[in-house]
């Protein structure tokens, strides 16, 4: 099993606002989506890169547990 870890990358001079997940086979950073939540956003996120190191479609659920670390990044696990 894999947890994934989300952090909020803020704008800088060259790039905007991106998340940023990272677990042990691999990393992916999508830019920020101002048209959901925060916790939405990371778990899209999560989302994304659990399908681009597993070749899932989502045509079958999949359900994440998400929470906040006290460093402001969130874990997502595979239930």
């Amino acid at each position: 099993m894999q947890a994934i870890q989300t952090k909020y990358l803020p704008a800088t001079n060259y790039r905007g606002s991106r998340v940023k997940a990272t677990c042990e086979k691999g990393t992916l950073t999508l830019p920020y989506r101002y048209d959901c939540d925060q916790f939405e956003c990371h778990r899209e996120t999560a989302r994304q890169l659990f399908a681009k190191l597993f070749s899932k479609d989502f045509s079958t659920p999949v359900v994440f547990a998400t929470g906040c670390l006290p460093d402001g990044t969130y874990a997502h696990v595979i239930i």
